[in-house]
């Protein structure tokens, strides 16, 4: 299978692509060694260093992992950077979904798992929110931004307090869109306004070591503008 491409970047580009193709059709499965340098070459026939390069790029990614004196190995068959743009290109109702999805748990291990300091970050997020009202109860003009920010550290700082190191790197990842998912929503008349309470009900649930009470507090706030959302939707 020759590959053709405009120049040099372009061609390591392309081979990525048919590495990552290859993949994800289950040429070779999680944990199997892929083929040599030499064997890849000849299959694509490109230059060796070109797959090197193409490799290198799938082991960044998260796909494959090299082993000195070994070979290089499958890690995953799945691109988690394709699947987090499109997490990035769903729309708000899934985000806020998969906001509950994962956040309602996270909740429930906190409340478990917690430790001091985690505790001081949440109220630190919301002192610092709550900063930014008027009073109203709504974040200063200009303010959407940092206002978003502070809402987004407090729901982080619930994830991280789970102690749960995969938990946190998908939440890592997925925060961007939550941002602006939150952003759209804030400058939104339809949308719910952020409401101090249910993020308090959040937090004082986990410093009690409850855990159904902290699953259901983060049901209850996420399921406002998810709710908000549905009937935006259902009148389309």
């Amino acid at each position: 299978m020759a590959l053709k491409a405009a120049g040099r970047q372009s061609l390591v580009d392309t081979v990525v692509e048919a590495l990552r193709a290859q993949l994800a059709a289950g040429e070779w499965q999680v944990g199997t060694r892929i083929p040599t340098e030499h064997a890849l070459a000849e299959q694509l026939q490109v230059g060796r260093n070109t797959v090197r390069e193409a490799v290198r790029v799938l082991v960044h990614a998260g796909m494959l992992r090299s082993r000195q004196g070994e070979g290089t190995f499958v890690v995953s068959t799945a691109d988690p950077a394709e699947i987090m743009r499109g997490v990035q290109r769903a729309g708000i109702r899934d985000v806020l979904e998969l906001r509950i999805a994962l956040e309602a748990e996270a909740a429930r291990l906190a409340a478990l798992r917690h430790e001091p300091a985690d505790l001081e970050r949440m109220r630190e997020a919301l002192d610092a929110q709550a900063a930014l009202e008027d009073s109203d109860g709504q974040p200063h003009s200009g303010s959407l931004e940092l206002y978003a920010d502070h809402d987004i550290a407090f729901h982080k700082a619930v994830v991280e307090a789970a102690h749960n190191t995969a938990l946190t790197a998908t939440y890592g990842w997925f925060s961007s869109s939550v941002r602006e998912a939150l952003v759209s929503a804030l400058d939104d008349q339809a949308m719910p306004k952020i409401v101090h309470g249910d993020h308090r009900a959040v937090l004082d649930a986990i410093a009690h070591g409850d855990p159904d009470a902290a699953e259901r507090a983060t049901r209850a706030l996420l399921e406002k503008p998810k709710r908000a959302v549905e009937s935006l939707l259902a009148g389309e």
